[in-house]
């Protein structure tokens, strides 16, 4: 079992940046996948980005590639998102989510992700 706390959200102008914090419980976080999600009002949740259990791998939606970064510390059992440039389509709920034990591959989508943490607000002004 996996518990997982998002921190960090908040408000910003259109062009600022934020940094999310996905703080895991247990023993377990080295083993999985960890996946950030979105869920903006109306709107179903989508891929935001993901980091494979090593580190050696991430992805990106495209919305976001090049403005996003996606790290972890498993010695800190914690996963971040660094959100530079950001813009107010950006504004939704943002979720972690850890899946795919040791898994090499898992698609960018939540039904690899068994585990999700309850989500933190970040709303960007325009």
């Amino acid at each position: 079992q996996v518990q997982l706390v998002e921190s960090g959200g908040g408000l910003v102008q259109a062009g600022g940046s934020l940094r999310l914090s996905c703080a895991a419980s247990g023993r377990t976080f080295r083993r999985y996948w960890m996946g950030w999600f979105r869920q903006a009002p109306g709107k179903e949740r989508e891929f935001v980005a993901h980091i494979s259990w090593s580190g050696g791998s991430t992805s990106y939606a495209d919305s976001v590639k090049g403005r996003f970064t996606i790290s972890r510390d498993n010695a800190k059992n914690t996963a971040y998102l660094q959100m530079d440039a950001l813009k107010p389509e950006d504004t939704a709920v943002y979720y972690c989510a850890a899946g795919g034990q040791f898994r090499t591959i898992v698609t960018m989508t939540d039904r690899d992700y068994e585990y999700w943490g309850q989500g933190t607000q970040v709303t960007v002004s325009s």
